[in-house]
């Protein structure tokens, strides 16, 4: 069932707009800033605070802030003031051993749920410590897939990934006994949006490899708690959202993405040169487009708003989303553009947002980002 939802009137009034000259939002719709109020992680110093690869920060009811470290196959737990608190996991395949964990979140059934490389760990926070639940091997054919982890409107994991012999992705949600009810989200054609196969050889073997246009148009998709989930090609804002009961409705805004800067312009041809140079390539695919992607990333917060992304101007210090309640536009968040919030899901909520920054030594740390209203 295919539900219409008329455009919030905020953003009818930008129709002369475009993303490099954001319309002012009208009084009704409420505008929320953040700023970082806390970053864990250091350079050098005590072990829990030095991490290799974060994979995902969520935040419990307690305001702890969880971090998975893909690379040393643990979960970190801090203290809501950023205090080691303790951990879990370590390498292995057995109960309560974790192998890259990439993505979290807590489940209706109140566990922390980690996806890792080819199942799914349940543990219950303590205290001081964790205890291990279950597990749940995944059924999708993407060995290391890192992918959002979230449940459905029936309390059902859904494990995002690709079929056997399948390139499109694809929602499987595991109920009882593990049956499996097959959810796909798009067409292969749609989801491989803005590639190109390149045929070569190497040796005496045959090679496809998949170039994409630098800033150039990609599907994209979020995944929400409760079963609600969207997805959109990013050259345009127009975003399909699917509902918990299986019928779907329309977001659509008159903008554009902003125009390249001449820095973006020289990076992408850069690149294409560089590709072409590599490939072997008389020709490549695809040219250096006037405008980047409206839409930069379409995530769920805590509540089951989407939170629509918008592409900035080169050189913006701030992050801007639109944030749907059951389609009507209801808030705009903005908040530090070097805070990269990770959407495995990404950890948001009417308050607070968790992520990363990366600093000029490419030392990342779990950041978590308080809103305020303001006028």
């Amino acid at each position: 069932m295919k539900r219409a939802i008329p455009v919030a009137i905020a953003l009818l009034a930008g129709v002369a707009a475009c993303a490099d000259e954001p319309p002012a939002p009208p009084p009704e719709v409420a505008v929320f800033e953040g700023v970082i109020d806390l970053e864990i992680g250091e350079v050098e110093g005590e072990d829990p605070y030095l991490f290799t690869t974060i994979g995902s920060v969520v935040a419990d009811d307690r305001g702890r802030v969880i971090v998975a470290d893909y690379q040393t196959h643990e979960v970190r737990v801090f203290e809501a003031d950023g205090r080691f608190a303790f951990r879990l996991g370590g390498q292995g395949d057995g109960p309560g051993e974790l192998t890259n964990p990439c993505c979290m979140t807590f489940g209706p059934d109140g566990l922390l749920w980690v996806r890792e490389s080819a199942r799914y760990s349940a543990f219950r926070l303590g205290d001081d410590g964790a205890e291990y639940v279950r597990s749940l091997r995944s059924v999708n054919a993407s060995f290391n897939l890192v992918a959002p982890v979230t449940f459905d409107a029936k309390g059902r994991l859904v494990d995002l990934g690709t079929a056997a012999g399948e390139t499109r992705l694809t929602r499987f949600h595991l109920g009882p006994g593990m049956a499996v009810d097959t959810v796909p989200m798009a067409t292969a054609e749609e989801q491989a949006t803005g590639f190109s196969p390149v045929d070569i050889r190497i040796g005496e073997q045959a090679a496809t490899f998949y170039l994409y246009q630098p800033f150039g148009p990609l599907w994209i998709h979020g995944h929400g708690p409760g079963g609600r989930w969207a997805t959109a090609v990013n050259s345009a804002y127009a975003v399909t959202l699917h509902h918990p009961d299986g019928g779907t409705s329309t977001i659509e805004a008159p903008l554009q993405g902003p125009e390249l800067s001449p820095g973006e312009r020289r990076r992408a041809q850069a690149r294409i040169d560089q590709e072409k140079e590599r490939f072997d390539l008389r020709d490549h695919p695809f040219g250096v487009p006037d405008r980047k992607p409206v839409l930069a990333e379409l995530f769920f917060d805590r509540a089951g708003r989407l939170w629509v992304e918008k592409t900035g101007i080169d050189g913006d210090e701030m992050r801007e989303a639109d944030v749907y309640h059951e389609g009507t536009l209801e808030a705009r968040y903005r908040w530090p553009r070097r805070v990269e919030h990770l959407a495995y899901p990404a950890w948001a909520t009417e308050t607070e947002l968790y992520g990363t920054t990366r600093d000029s030594l490419d030392v990342r740390r779990a950041a978590r980002v308080r809103f305020t209203r303001i006028p």
